[in-house]
């Protein structure tokens, strides 16, 4: 649905007919669609006869974006974080954003989404020889740690370390720290049976295992978060 109400947002004529053929879905399935979008709160204004179509109100917008309660989390620890940046552009909103986001929330899932902000941590920004041999982590590996990370679940990686030599590994990611622009997993390894730190960038694999850890407290790993200047 997300889909067609950009489509019905944008384009000025779209008829059921032509929006089911464009979408491969039966008519049926289109009208069952905008009902849904209706119901949902969105302005649906349709043109009966000939020539006649839908149409979503141009003024329908972000004030009444609906958002999944998995998407306002990340939504609201991605604020978390670029307000720990404190970066002076575009950001003077943030805090109302924030105070509407969590106000959404019941009390127990305000409760989940604290505890999630208090394992992110923003250290010093990388070093130039750091951040040159940095790259973007692929989007499977990405959605995997971010599972695992969400549901305290050991995650079955494969890793290269620097010199080019790659292992497997299973690790729980206790803690995400970010370098900017590098992120690191801090992490109990079960290869080495102690504390490790991972670099996102060098996951070549990931994938969730369903077996769950008990989070440690940020004691247990020492040096691994030792910057004097950690926050959130």
């Amino acid at each position: 649905m997300e889909l067609l109400a950009v489509q019905l947002k944008q384009d000025a004529h779209c008829t059921v007919r032509d929006l089911a053929l464009q979408h491969g879905v039966s008519a049926r399935t289109i009208a069952r669609d905008l009902a849904l979008m209706r119901e949902q709160g969105m302005q649906i204004d349709a043109d009966r006869g000939r020539g006649g179509g839908v149409r979503l109100d141009r003024n329908w917008g972000v004030g009444r974006m609906n958002l999944a309660y998995s998407e306002a989390v990340d939504l609201l620890i991605s604020i978390a974080v670029a307000e720990q940046m404190n970066s002076p552009m575009f950001l003077a909103s943030l805090g109302s954003v924030r105070r509407q986001l969590v106000a959404s929330f019941s009390p127990e899932k305000r409760n989940k989404v604290n505890r999630l902000k208090s394992r992110i941590m923003i250290g010093v920004t990388a070093s130039t020889f750091v951040q040159a041999s940095a790259n973007a982590p692929p989007n499977r590996v990405v959605q995997a740690l971010h599972q695992a990370f969400v549901d305290q679940e050991i995650l079955e990686i494969r890793y290269k370390r620097e010199d080019g030599e790659t292992s497997g590994r299973h690790i729980e990611p206790h803690y995400l720290l970010l370098k900017y622009p590098i992120w690191y997993v801090v992490a109990f390894d079960h290869l080495r049976k102690g504390p490790r730190t991972f670099r996102c960038d060098r996951m070549l694999s990931a994938r969730t295992t369903g077996t769950h850890f008990r989070l440690l407290p940020k004691e247990e790993f020492g040096s691994s978060l030792s910057d004097d200047d950690l926050s959130m």
